[in-house]
């Protein structure tokens, strides 16, 4: 399954601050329907995302009915992003269900 889609970045403060851009609502409701055959728990779905010219691996969050993109520091820093920064995000929804 691969998408596009654009949103802010912001941040849930934990004890140390995550980075995440929310995946629309349309498109979690795509991820809900392929969720149990590729996720390794808790809800949580490996995907490989792409943002400027930066892709990396991550995971899916399940929160409040939609899902959530990891931004890693790294991304944030190799395309000089911060917390409210507008980013448009191609990823590909990878597991055993679906192939590599």
């Amino acid at each position: 399954m691969e998408l596009t889609f654009s949103g802010p970045i912001f941040t849930w403060r934990g004890p140390a601050p995550f980075y995440y851009v929310a995946v629309p609502d349309e498109d979690s409701e795509d991820i809900r329907d392929i969720a149990n055959a590729v996720t390794y728990g808790w809800g949580v779905i490996p995907v490989r995302a792409t943002i400027g010219r930066t892709s990396y691996e991550t995971s899916l969050f399940p929160k409040d009915g939609r899902y959530l993109l990891g931004v890693k520091a790294a991304v944030r820093r190799s395309e000089d992003l911060g917390e409210g920064d507008e980013v448009t995000v191609r990823m590909t929804v990878v597991g055993a269900a679906l192939g590599p």
